[in-house]
């Protein structure tokens, strides 16, 4: 087992140093997290104490065949819930007293991305250089969208990016909970669509023209719903591929429709307009606007570029038109709540609330209490949206099913009938 020289930041933020045996550098880091110590450097020892022959570029020269390849690496993501525990550690080393360049090195070498740990490791370089933190987040802007970078600059114009980065996890924590909520209810279901559709494929192709064969040789006029059902299956048997393929370019040609801005503007009007959906996909804007825009606040950002940058966060254009508008008006001396109540689009209790906190000089607190409200508001919605739309989807295949049982045994009954 190979024997590590370390040297790393303890919880008191104090340098500390020592050796240790682990299996690798990843296993080092995880024995030594366990201890509290955050390591900045290591490199391998040999036995007597002496250094490892480093071969950073010679030495024995490796086959390309014999080189191991991180497939993992090359389609590695940073997840969201990696960047609020990266946040979250940032904000409690700054807080012990640590240096950010320090830090930042202390993070770099313990998280298990490779990906984030390459782009900690660009933003500690950049940080000695002399470059601004916010500065270097911005050149990431997949991993640190635009919303973070600002809370960072201006943590650091302000002289408390620890308690900036500290609002940041929160609200990052908050989103990403938020966000599970509504994919995990609707996991369930398109999980049942998929396997219903695929069933109703099964029975379509291999199952009925075995069955509906029997009645074309009888050469007898069958009931509608009988043909159709035929015909069905032989377009779904013989042309699958054609059916496939249809389909294929359908999709791609609404993906292509509804990314562009007439296509997503309709789209996003439609989805506030649906009996089950429009309700949630309005509270979660709501939630979203109110989460965001205090962060912000909190955090010194100017109203007007908060403003702007919560609009790119609800990910709806009616209501992002709302939030522009409102900024325009702010901008012409009047209060949010006056443009959310002339839209029609925010719910009356979430603007009466805005208004009560801008007279009283507690918007921040206000819009926090308004997200804390229409969050749990959503895990309601999601929990009555997860139990209509479980028993509709078995409702829905049951009727298929049905007509093709109904459709299948018809044509039987009928020459029963007439035998008798």
């Amino acid at each position: 087992m190979p024997v590590y020289s370390w040297k790393g930041l303890n919880t008191a933020g104090k340098t500390v140093t020592g050796t240790r045996d682990a299996d690798g550098p990843k296993a080092l880091r995880q024995l030594l997290r366990k201890d509290g110590v955050f390591i900045t450097e290591h490199r391998e020892v040999l036995a007597g104490g002496q250094r490892a022959a480093a071969r950073p570029g010679g030495g024995e020269k490796v086959s390309f065949f014999k080189r191991d390849i991180d497939f993992k690496g090359m389609v590695e993501r940073v997840r969201p819930q990696e960047v609020a525990v990266f946040t979250r550690q940032l904000a409690t080393l700054l807080k012990a007293g640590i240096p950010l360049a320090e830090a930042l090195s202390a993070l770099a070498d313990q998280g298990d991305n490779k990906k984030l740990q390459m782009v900690l490791a660009e933003v500690r370089q950049k940080v000695n250089e002399g470059s601004a933190l916010a500065d270097t987040l911005n050149a990431h802007p997949t991993i640190f969208p635009e919303l973070y970078t600002n809370m960072v600059r201006s943590g650091e114009a302000a002289g408390n990016l620890d308690a900036v980065l500290a609002r940041l996890a929160d609200f990052l924590d908050a989103q990403n909970t938020l966000r599970g909520k509504v994919s995990g209810a609707l996991t369930y279901p398109i999980i049942m669509v998929v396997l219903g559709t695929v069933i109703m494929g099964v029975l379509m192709v291999v199952v009925v023209p075995k069955i509906t064969s029997i009645f074309q040789d009888m050469g007898k006029t069958l009931p509608w719903n009988t043909e159709f059902l035929i015909f069905t299956a032989d377009v779904m048997g013989g042309y699958w591929w054609a059916v496939l393929l249809v389909a294929g370019l359908s999709y791609a040609w609404y993906r292509s429709w509804s990314r562009k801005p007439k296509g997503k503007a309709v789209m996003d009007r439609l989805r506030l307009k649906l009996p089950l959906i429009g309700p949630l996909v309005r509270y979660v804007g709501v939630a979203r606007f109110a989460r965001t825009l205090a962060t912000m606040l909190a955090a010194g950002v100017p109203v007007l570029s908060a403003l702007e940058i919560t609009k790119k966060v609800l990910n709806n254009v009616v209501l992002e038109k709302v939030v522009e508008e409102a900024r325009d008006a702010i901008r012409e001396g009047e209060s949010i709540a006056t443009p959310l109540k002339r839209s029609n689009q925010f719910p009356s209790l979430m603007v009466h609330m805005v208004a009560v906190g801008e007279r009283s000089g507690q918007l921040e607190a206000m819009l926090e209490n308004v997200a804390a409200a229409y969050e749990r508001d959503v895990d309601g919605k999601v929990s009555r949206l997860t139990t209509i739309l479980s028993p509709l989807l078995i409702v829905v295949m049951a009727l298929c099913v049905v007509f093709i049982v109904f459709s299948v045994l018809q044509p039987i009954l009928d020459m029963q009938n007439f035998v008798q």
